[in-house]
C-alpha cells in the first residue's frame, strides 16, 4: 500500500513545524530544517509516494540549504536574484522611483499639448 503526499499536506505541515519555531522569543529554523531533511528522506525512499507533485530532490536541498543559513530570506535571494534581500528592495524601489518619475513628466507633457 502506497501512501501519495499532496501539495495541501505538505504545506500544512510546513506550517505547524513553523509555528512549532516560533515558540521561542528569538525564531529558529531547526524544526522546519529537520521537517525537509526527512522529507527529502522520504522523496528517495519512496519516491512514487510523491509523483503527484513536482518538486525534485534537488529543489528541497536548495530549500535545506536557505533555511540552513543565519538569515535565510537572504539565501534565498542571494540563490535566485545573486543579491540580498536588502539589495533587491533597493533596486525595485530604484526600479519604481524612476517609472513614477517618468509617468510624472508624460502627464506634464500631456498638459502641455492639452493648453496648446
Amino acid at each position: 500500500m502506497s501512501y501519495l503526499y499532496t501539495k495541501e499536506q505538505i504545506f500544512a505541515e510546513f506550517k505547524d513545524v513553523t509555528a512549532k519555531d516560533k515558540v521561542k522569543k528569538k525564531e529558529v529554523f531547526t524544526n522546519r530544517i529537520a521537517y525537509l531533511q526527512s522529507l527529502k528522506e522520504d522523496m528517495t525512499q519512496a519516491p512514487k509516494n510523491f509523483s503527484n507533485i513536482s518538486i525534485t530532490t534537488d529543489q528541497l536541498q536548495n530549500l535545506i540549504d536557505d533555511w540552513s543559513a543565519t538569515k535565510p530570506i537572504d539565501a534565498f535571494y542571494k540563490r535566485i536574484f545573486n543579491m540580498t534581500y536588502a539589495e533587491k528592495k533597493a533596486e525595485e524601489e530604484a526600479e519604481y522611483f524612476d517609472l513614477s518619475k517618468k509617468e510624472k513628466v508624460y502627464k506634464k507633457k500631456e498638459q502641455v499639448d492639452t493648453i496648446q
